[in-house]
C-alpha cells in the first residue's frame, strides 16, 4: 500500500471520517530516509517538477560550528548519543535533525535534515 500524506481517517476521538476522495499524486509520502553512521552514500529522488532531491543514506563526518569562534570544520562522528525523534534510534546509530552526536571535536547538535538535504550541519554543545 502507498505512504500517504493526506487526511487521517480516524477523529481525535477514534471515530471514523468517511473519505470523499481517493489518494492523490499530490499527496504522496515516502519511506524515512535512515541516515545512518556509516560511509557516505546518497540517493537521488526525483521530485515533484521534475527536481531532485538527496537523501543521505549514510555519513560519518559533520559540518560543525564553533559558537565561540564561529568556525566550520568538517570532523568525524563517532557515535549518536541521544535522538528525541525515536529512542531506538542511538542503538542503530540512526541520525536525524535534532540528535545529539558525539564527535571527535566534542558533543555537537544535528541542525540539518540529513534525509532532506543530503548533508549532515550540527552546532558544538559547550558542556
Amino acid at each position: 500500500m502507498a505512504i500517504s500524506q493526506g487526511k487521517s481517517t480516524r477523529k481525535l476521538t477514534g471515530g471514523r471520517y468517511i473519505a470523499n476522495r481517493g489518494k492523490r499524486k499530490a499527496e504522496l509520502g515516502r519511506e524515512p530516509a535512515d541516515t545512518r553512521l556509516d560511509e557516505k552514500r546518497l540517493r537521488k529522488i526525483r521530485t515533484r517538477g521534475g527536481n531532485e532531491k538527496l537523501r543521505l543514506a549514510g555519513e560519518n563526518k559533520i559540518n560543525l560550528v564553533n559558537p565561540d569562534s564561529n568556525k566550520a570544520e568538517k570532523v568525524d562522528i563517532i557515535t549518536v548519543l541521544e535522538n528525541a525523534a525515536n529512542p531506538n534510534y542511538v542503538r542503530r546509530n540512526i541520525i536525524t535533525k535534532g540528535a545529539i552526536v558525539e564527535t571527535s571535536s566534542g558533543k555537537a547538535r544535528v541542525t540539518s535534515r540529513p534525509g532532506q538535504d543530503g548533508v549532515i550541519n550540527g552546532v558544538l554543545i559547550k558542556e
